[in-house]
């Protein structure tokens, strides 16, 4: 038996960035003083200065993937190292096909992999401005490119109280002794739910900036309830304006996917957006959740979600920001002849 290498590029790109203006200081005075978001980049860009993007969270991107077997994107997943890897093959239905590998195993989702895809894709043109769609093994979504950020469908959302829990050996005190709480470092206004758009996860509202930060997940804990109640994991988030600007800051701990706190996860955003407007009263459309500023290192993630409304009612919604290259890696594979 003799053996070859395949040699296969990944991208390291983080999705749901921050972006700031790093332009001259008058070139942004003056955009405060009347001048569109637009017309700011361009005189800024000419100006010397640029939008600067930080944060994030990194996922990596194999374009061209249509000849990997699972089992290559799998030993891709394992050898980029990081939480999600996103591969982007052709579709005959859709406007590209992704799959999506953890380190160990296939996933159906993941938010910041998409944001980061269809971002490098526009940028690179391979994509328009306007609507396309991804094919996943979960069956299809829509896509929508905007001044070169992607924002990624997600369904109406399906939520779940604790009373729901306790068929499947999981109690509210379950939940807050993995995450090292009590009933009093709650917010008041909403107990934890289960919330679904796509992917499920368990919501806990605490009251306030310093109890976010204060938690210590016991990650064995978080795992054997993520398994119970077959969930990506934990979106914990306060409402604290002494928190975050946003409508919400966040942390999300992953353990049974082997993430032990993630920077950005927008298929929890979706749902945290959806139960914010249904559940705490932020009735509008538009939504920002704040994440990864609590993370050690901190590392600031963006994600805009714009709810898809009927008469009041939650009918889907969009999640999405804008992502960046960090770097390249070349992967080598061994082939079997």
């Amino acid at each position: 038996m003799t053996r070859s290498t395949t040699s296969v590029t990944a991208r390291i790109v983080n999705g749901f960035v921050t972006r700031r203006d790093t332009g001259e200081p008058e070139l942004l005075e003056a955009g405060r003083d009347g001048m569109s978001d637009a017309d700011l980049r361009r005189i800024s860009r000419g100006g010397g200065g640029q939008m600067q993007a930080t944060g994030g969270n990194p996922a990596g991107v194999v374009l061209d993937a249509d000849g990997l077997s699972d089992a290559q994107m799998l030993e891709i997943a394992q050898k980029v190292g990081l939480s999600e890897t996103a591969f982007v093959s052709r579709s005959r239905t859709e406007g590209f096909k992704l799959d999506f590998f953890t380190p160990a195993r296939r996933i159906a989702h993941c938010g910041h992999a998409t944001i980061a895809t269809f971002s490098y894709l526009a940028e690179l043109g391979r994509v328009e401005e306007g609507d396309t769609s991804k094919e996943t093994v979960d069956g299809p979504r829509k896509i929508i490119i905007r001044d070169g950020a992607a924002y990624m469908e997600q369904l109406a959302p399906r939520y779940e109280t604790a009373a729901d829990w306790a068929d499947r050996g999981v109690q509210l005190q379950d939940v807050l002794a993995a995450l090292g709480l009590d009933e009093d470092s709650l917010d008041p206004r909403f107990a934890p739910v289960l919330a679904n758009t796509g992917n499920s996860f368990v919501l806990v509202a605490v009251k306030d900036a310093s109890v976010l930060a204060a938690i210590r997940p016991r990650q064995p804990q978080i795992e054997a309830i993520s398994e119970a109640l077959d969930l990506i994991g934990f979106y914990v988030f306060t409402t604290d304006p002494a928190a975050t600007a946003a409508d919400a800051a966040t942390r999300m701990f992953a353990p049974r996917y082997g993430i032990a706190e993630e920077s950005a996860t927008g298929m929890a955003a979706g749902p945290l957006a959806c139960a914010l407007y249904d559940h705490l009263g932020v009735r509008k459309p538009k939504l920002m959740i704040e994440q990864g500023h609590f993370m050690v290192p901190a590392s600031p993630s963006e994600i805009t979600v714009e709810l898809e409304l009927e008469a009041g009612r939650i009918t889907g919604l969009m999640a999405g920001g804008s992502g960046a290259v960090m770097k390249e890696m070349e992967i080598s594979l061994q082939d079997r002849a």
